[in-house]
């Protein structure tokens, strides 16, 4: 029943931009953190993005940050990743995840489908 749908990912050219959409249902949204995650061929899955419940608070990893934006729209159940200056080290599958710590011990965790994202030079 609950659904991460990626989308928004395909070519471009080294220097340009893209921006990825996850769209989530059967579950309540504002309950969950929300993250991208890629994985790149012969590599392991990396964290990418993550923000908040209700988006004050974002984290990126080195190789995003300054280049890469995480937010979220609650009404519409869906976060994004725009991705400018984009290089060929981002190509990858893209992953969007959302994470809801409901007690210290349990935790519920949903993955979308990916999206794959080429670069090209």
């Amino acid at each position: 029943q609950v659904q991460l749908v990626e989308s928004g990912g395909g070519l471009v050219q080294a220097g340009g931009s893209l921006r990825l959409s996850c769209a989530a249902s059967g579950l309540a949204f504002t309950k969950y953190a929300m993250g991208w995650f890629r994985q790149a061929p012969g590599k392991e899955r990396e964290f990418v993005a993550a923000i908040s419940r209700n988006g004050d608070s974002t984290q990126y990893a080195d190789s995003a940050r300054d280049r890469f934006t995480i937010s979220r729209d609650n009404a519409k159940n869906t976060v994004y990743l725009q991705m400018n200056s984009v290089k060929p080290e981002d190509t990858a599958v893209y992953y969007c995840a959302a994470h809801w710590w409901v007690i210290v011990t349990q935790s519920l965790d949903y993955w979308g489908q990916g999206t794959q994202v080429t670069v090209t030079s």
